[in-house]
């Protein structure tokens, strides 16, 4: 790891706490992203003819209304609603009148785009480092950027940006985070190091929609005191429907499918399509590699434990209504229940993020 540091995470961002530049145009170690973490082609099969699968004007049948609170603070055309750890913006203008601003955006931060596709609402940057991790010392004031491209903070960060339309014509935005870090392959940092998931930073989320904010029109010194403190809400939890283990939420399908959506966004999947109407997305997805899985080439070769499958598989994911509020079932590739060490795998994951 090239001068690779740590550093904690601030509990709240200041703007000259991110100065991000692409990993494209440093001097860092080739990020080689785990297969689970790769884009894959879209399913022609999963796209539904006519319609704009993002819009968030769909209505759902049910009727069920949310015990959860939502917070919301509005300023001009541009509010900020939370619960719990997740925040978006609502603004009051169209999505085709947002886009080519908010691409703008991510180019002015530092990034490079290499997702954009307005037909699905889905807007992603390349993996890109931020450069204020690294320490200003004497020697870098110094010598300016002579030795810029030396120092490296060994993590990289990308993030995905979704635009869905609500029923009132307007756009809502979520900015979701992925991270990756360098570490030593071995203790003794004579074989190299090699690139790991960490966990996603709300913070940097919420840092980079208040930026988006004032690059709205907000002024900058309204954005930075919009309030980021918790709404409470209930915890999920595993129950069984009809001998398939599902997980239950106490909110409505409106609330389910947008905590569903934040989660899909920010672990390991790929959503090829959704259907907010019936309240599937179609997802691919590959196992992550666990965390104890020997890294070791020699230790690999002579061990006998079957190695890791990082073929991705097809799933769709259905939220639905219910009595009580709504459920989340993850069913195989042509939406029959499936039991399988996967499957409840995913199920598991499912229920853990959206506590």
């Amino acid at each position: 790891m090239t001068a690779a540091l740590s550093l904690s995470a601030c509990s709240v961002l200041e703007s000259d706490k991110v100065n991000y530049k692409s990993a494209g145009a440093s001097k860092a170690p080739e990020l080689v992203v785990p297969p689970d973490l790769n884009q894959m082609q879209r399913d022609p099969r999963y796209v539904v003819p006519g319609s704009t699968v993002t819009a968030s004007g769909y209505q759902q049948a049910a009727g069920i209304n949310s015990a959860i609170p939502t917070a919301v603070t509005s300023v001009a055309d541009v509010r900020i609603e939370r619960s719990g750890r997740q925040r978006w913006l609502v603004v009051d203008r169209p999505a085709e009148k947002l886009w080519d601003t908010v691409k703008d955006f991510w180019q002015e931060n530092g990034f490079v785009l290499n997702v954009n596709q307005p037909q699905i609402g889905i807007m992603e940057t390349e993996w890109a480092e931020n450069r204020a991790k690294i320490p200003m010392d004497g020697i870098r004031r110094l010598l300016g950027k002579v030795l810029d491209g030396v120092y490296d903070s060994g993590e990289r960060d990308k993030f995905r940006t979704r635009m869905e339309r609500n029923a009132a014509g307007g756009t809502e935005i979520y900015i979701t985070h992925r991270g990756m870090e360098e570490v030593y392959i071995a203790q003794d940092k004579a074989q190299g190091t090699r690139w790991q998931s960490r966990a996603n930073d709300p913070e940097l989320e919420n840092e980079f929609l208040r930026r988006l904010m004032v690059k709205l029109g907000v002024a900058k010194e309204v954005a930075q005191k919009q309030e980021t403190g918790e709404v409470p809400r209930q915890s999920a939890r595993l129950i069984s429907v009809d001998g398939q283990t599902v997980v239950q939420l106490d909110e409505g399908f409106e609330r389910a499918w947008r905590r569903v959506s934040l989660v899909l966004d920010r672990t390991g999947f790929t959503v090829e399509d959704r259907d907010r109407s019936q309240g599937v997305f179609f997802v691919r997805y590959v196992e992550p590699a666990k965390k104890e899985e020997e890294s070791n080439f020699f230790k690999r070769m002579f061990s006998s434990s079957k190695a890791r499958d990082t073929t991705p598989r097809k799933f769709r994911i259905l939220v639905k209504a219910a009595d009580q509020g709504s459920t989340v079932a993850v069913l195989n590739s042509e939406g029959r229940a499936e039991v399988s060490e996967v499957v409840q795998g995913i199920v598991k994951l499912l229920a853990d993020e959206l506590k």
